[in-house]
């Protein structure tokens, strides 16, 4: 029979070792969406009904692009370690496991690229102006 050692029970290194950090970066991510999201909500709202060239005038700011980036960042790395650590782990097995977390780290970081993209060009678009 084993027995944990009291130093390893204190460090929080189980068998996959990585179940202490792994639910750190989860609560910490979920503390900084309750901040940002309704930050984010009012960055968007302040431009519901605006023309396509006010939009992109309203998100080449700092404060809106700024939020909008973070908003975009924390959420999506929290989706993907979410997903791959609870739902994924738990309900999809062997080769399927590693092609759909794969397949999460694709979208997630390919959705980040996008928004990041997008904010910037329109930041540019603005100084161009």
């Amino acid at each position: 029979m084993r027995y944990i050692t009291p130093r390893k029970a204190a460090s929080g290194l189980g068998s996959a070792r990585s179940g202490t950090t792994h639910h750190w970066n989860i609560t910490m991510s979920s503390y900084a969406l309750v901040i940002l999201t309704p930050l984010f909500l009012i960055a968007v709202g302040g431009a519901i009904g605006l023309s396509q060239p006010e939009v992109v005038a309203h998100f080449g700011r700092p404060f809106p692009g700024i939020i909008t980036a973070l908003f975009v960042i924390v959420g999506m790395l929290h989706f993907i370690k979410g997903s791959q650590g609870g739902a994924i782990a738990d309900y999809v097995h062997g080769t399927a496991q590693q092609l759909t977390m794969v397949a999460i780290a694709i979208f997630g970081w390919g959705v980040i690229a996008a928004a990041i993209f997008a904010l910037a060009k329109m930041a540019f678009t603005i100084i161009a102006i």
